[in-house]
């Protein structure tokens, strides 16, 4: 592909088979043309976050190549959570899949349905657990993903077997 991009995309998981919604996610995403998942994160067992009265989660994050726009990604991302089931009720609530976008080529973006870096993706260790795996020296905000990790507590979030 000429003219792309990397990005880098938070997959989570708490309902029904989570590790199976992940791993459809990515199928679906790959499937799409003008996108490559070119690295993948082991999935990991967390707790739940924000709304901590639901079942744990199951997350993991990937790295594309792409050559859409970081607008078209989301669009992208929130057709593929639609195709699975995903039914938004409630903030933070459980959810058959969630795909968020972290990171689009260092770029800084805010505009009404995208921001980033990710807002909050350095407050989250079930996001940068995953991401250091792969892409640890990655720069959120001028803040490395390793360097951020280290501020935050990790505790109950656990490698799952292959």
């Amino acid at each position: 592909m000429t003219g792309t991009a990397r990005a880098y995309l938070s997959l989570g998981s708490n309902l029904g088979d989570k590790r199976g919604a992940i791993a459809q996610a990515l199928r679906r995403l790959e499937g799409m043309p003008d996108l490559t998942v070119v690295a993948r994160s082991t999935d990991y067992r967390t707790p739940p976050w924000g709304d901590t009265d639901q079942d744990w989660f199951v997350n993991a994050c990937a790295a594309v190549e792409t050559g859409l726009s970081p607008q078209a990604l989301l669009r992208a991302c929130l057709s593929v959570e639609e195709s699975l089931g995903r039914v938004r009720t409630r903030k933070w609530g459980p959810r058959i899949i969630d795909i968020d976008l972290i990171d689009y080529g260092g770029r800084t973006i805010r505009d009404e349905a995208l921001t980033l870096p990710h807002p909050f993706a350095l407050q989250r260790p079930f996001v940068l657990v995953p991401l250091a795996e792969i892409a640890p020296d990655l720069e959120l905000g001028g803040v490395s993903v390793r360097t951020a990790l280290g501020r935050l507590d990790a505790s109950g979030i656990v490698p799952l077997n292959p």
